[in-house]
């Protein structure tokens, strides 16, 4: 059996937004400018999210990225200007939405662009169409990271 050093996380000192998930990691959203009085998504939601954003990874050996905010004027542009800001951008993939402008934008590492091809982010940015129309954000990106990797496959 495994041992460790670390401590064990304690809920009570996690900062606002922040939760434990079911496999023991902490989920947390990063709130720009002020902090809301309350979080934008509840636990449930953080925690399918995280849970399919890991099971796409560890499936797909794809970094799974999802970035939701303000893209600007020209959401292809933003998009791309966050794209090399996110963690391991060239081997990894990046679902951006700007929920006020109504735009998807997905991007693909250099390193995984041949799996990861315009076909793919294609089908993530459809899949996830239907639940945004129906005002599910979670939903919508949890099927567009579900299909993408289902797209790219196992490795």
């Amino acid at each position: 059996m495994a041992s460790s050093n670390w401590p064990a996380v304690n809920e009570a000192e996690l900062p606002h937004g922040y939760a434990v998930t079911v496999s023991g990691r902490v989920s947390g959203v990063h709130e720009a400018g002020d902090v809301f009085s309350e979080v934008p998504f509840t636990d449930h939601e953080r925690l399918l999210m995280d849970n399919a954003l890991t099971d796409a990874t560890r499936a797909t050996k794809v970094r799974f990225n999802i970035f939701i905010g303000d893209l600007g004027a020209d959401s292809a542009a933003g998009a791309d200007a966050v794209f090399p800001g996110t963690p391991e951008a060239r081997r990894s993939v990046l679902i951006a939405v700007d929920p006020n402008a109504k735009a998807v934008e997905v991007r693909s590492g250099i390193e995984v662009a041949k799996r990861a091809n315009d076909n793919v982010c294609q089908l993530g940015a459809t899949a996830a169409l239907s639940s945004f129309r129906k005002g599910e954000l979670i939903d919508g990106l949890v099927s567009a990271v579900r299909v993408m990797a289902a797209s790219i496959g196992r490795v």
